[in-house]
């Protein structure tokens, strides 16, 4: 847990810190990126400097200013500030965050901001101690998550707090903050960076300005000096400070959908040899491992389908085997999963069959269920006919009858149309026996 400073007092920074944490803005007008949320007129700008700060979860990539926006928040509204986070913190620590605020509300009149960092990585219990003293407005919480919150957080606490989404900081805001960083901090004065090797430092940081920063300031004290006792920062410092060469995959940019689609495109097209390098290159790059895992999830049913149902399975089980290792082991279930469904016979009937059906649906809006199809829970919808003429497909031979199951405008469709990759030419052929004996 961290007490932050007074609100209305410029904050201590020990000179030990990193570079981040020195550099971190204190005022609105320091903060740079996100403007769509904090431009003047802008939502959330509006919310801050009105002072009506709602409980809030902060959606983004690291190091695009959450943890500094909730900071700004707490300042500027004069509130107590806390930040746990939630891989150390268990609701013992939430506990006493909430004391300290009743006791704020009470006796000092004062304001409580709790900034749980990583609020994904609560479990429900941990969530739940949290709700009613958000509903209560005991605390303004402000929660930051990388992942999607629709998936992470509970919908209680979700439809409590308004979501924002950050966006990754582009090449013109780390460029800025790198201008001001070599332009301010006492640390980093008599150093240089050419252009060619800042363009590089920026590319390396894949948006986050915290990995900006610490890779300059660790570059930094690589430099050596130079005749004129300038240190030059050049490309060789910068490889070490990050320990990494270059990847051309840019996990925010063109790059991301380029590989993305050549990752599904040779899986759809059964090549588990490149969809393997595929997946090396997006996880080389960061590539987030839960978004391969879903997106594996999607094909599993869209382009396997039926022709392999344990597919689907497959890739349920390794997103949430992803979920709970965490990398680097995590790359060797993303390399199971992408090669099974690389393998497997392929079929699309069940993602066209669903296709069509909507089509009709937008082109015969309100089609009535037949009448034999209804449910009958009242005397009145007996009498009407509901459910009258129902044939139990149980008491028939072969656990089949012939009836009509869609609307009559559309009693001729056949959505489902299976093909003869494997499983599904099983299906196929039983359901050409049942068409067979259907009148239509």
């Amino acid at each position: 847990m961290e007490l932050f400073e007074t609100p209305k007092a410029k904050p201590a920074v020990r000179p030990a810190a990193p570079l981040a944490e020195r550099l971190r803005p204190t005022t609105l007008d320091e903060f740079v990126g996100q403007e769509h949320l904090l431009a003047p007129g802008k939502p959330l700008r509006i919310l801050i400097e009105s002072n009506r700060i709602p409980s809030l979860i902060f959606w983004g990539p690291p190091g695009s200013g959450k943890t500094t926006l909730a900071r700004i928040m707490a300042r500027r509204g004069n509130a107590e500030f806390f930040q746990l986070n939630a891989v150390a913190s268990g609701v013992k620590d939430v506990r006493e965050v909430l004391q300290r605020a009743e006791h704020n509300l009470r006796n000092l009149r004062g304001k409580t901001l709790l900034f749980i960092d990583e609020i994904h990585r609560f479990n429900k219990a941990q969530q739940d101690a949290l709700l009613h003293s958000v509903e209560d407005g005991l605390i303004t919480l402000i929660g930051a998550t990388t992942e999607n919150p629709s998936f992470e957080v509970i919908a209680p606490l979700l439809s409590r707090c308004h979501v924002y989404v950050l966006e990754p900081l582009s090449t013109d805001h780390l460029d800025r903050i790198l201008s001001h960083a070599l332009s301010t901090d006492d640390a980093l004065r008599g150093r240089r960076i050419e252009e060619p090797d800042r363009k590089y430092l920026i590319l390396l940081s894949g948006g986050d300005a915290r990995v900006l920063l610490n890779g300059l300031e660790t570059a930094a004290n690589l430099a050596s000096p130079a005749q004129d006792g300038v240190r030059i920062i050049s490309r060789k410092e910068i490889e070490e400070a990050f320990q990494r060469r270059t990847s051309r995959y840019d996990k925010d940019g063109e790059e991301h959908y380029n590989v993305i689609s050549a990752f599904i495109k040779s899986m759809r097209g059964s090549d588990p040899d490149g969809a393997i390098y595929w997946l090396a290159r997006m996880l080389e790059g960061g590539e987030d491992p839960k978004f391969i895992a879903r997106r594996m999830i999607i094909l599993a049913s869209e382009d396997i389908g039926n022709a392999d149902p344990y597919a689907l399975t497959l890739a349920v089980a390794g997103y949430n085997a992803v979920d709970m290792i965490g990398m680097p082991e995590a790359r060797i279930v993303l390399a199971q999963v992408t090669t099974y469904l690389a393998s497997c016979p392929k079929s699309n009937a069940s993602y066209t069959a669903v296709g069509e059906a909507f089509d009709d649906l937008r082109k015969y809006p309100d089609q009535p269920v037949p009448l034999h199809l209804r449910n009958a829970p009242t005397k009145l919808m007996e009498d009407l006919g509901y459910g009258r003429e129902y044939r139990y497909g149980h008491d028939y031979q072969g656990n089949f009858v012939e009836q009509g199951y869609l609307p009559d405008a559309l009693k001729e469709r056949v959505y489902y149309r299976p093909t003869e990759n494997g499983a599904e030419k099983k299906i196929r052929e039983r359901l050409l026996t049942w068409w067979k004996s259907k009148k239509r």
